[in-house]
């Protein structure tokens, strides 16, 4: 791209996670913004899935991951008799857990980076107990240059 200008930019990341935990994100997301030549502008990650979500959080302390996987298994336990089980036991409360947390945020793009504090990144939460292959589709409309 020759000059600057307006554009709007998508790609759909995907993401292999490991079961239950968080899986950061950020330096995929970083590389995307560096390669389409980002000035200023809105950055918004959508995850395309029910049963796993998206989060921006601390990268300092692992517990803090620790504390936040035991909170939500506390509201939705696995336990309960729910209606909603044909796809096991994990499902609903990984449902109830992506309905607590987040599927799509905006960030900002300022010079080409991403707005984020000192300790945080972007993380797709898994909620299901086993491996899943998740899509998330980055949105970026604002200015771009050439470098």
């Amino acid at each position: 791209m020759s000059g600057a200008g307006l554009g709007q930019f998508f790609l759909t990341l995907v993401v292999e996670t490991r079961g239950p935990g968080l899986t950061d994100v950020t330096a995929d997301v970083r590389a995307w913004l560096n390669e389409i030549v980002t000035s200023d502008g809105l950055l918004t990650p959508f995850i395309r899935h029910t049963s796993a979500s998206l989060l921006i959080q601390e990268n300092a302390d692992p517990n803090v991951h620790t504390d936040l996987i035991n909170a939500l298994d506390r509201l939705a336990p696995r336990d309960r008799p729910y209606v909603h089980d044909t796809e096991g036991p994990d499902d609903m409360p990984a449902h109830i857990k992506a309905t607590v947390t987040a599927t799509s945020f905006s960030i900002p793009v300022k010079d080409g980076r991403m707005a984020l504090g000192t300790w945080q990144v972007i993380y797709v939460f898994e909620h299901r107990d086993q491996p899943h292959r998740r899509e998330i589709m980055l949105h970026y409309l604002g200015a771009c240059s050439a470098r």
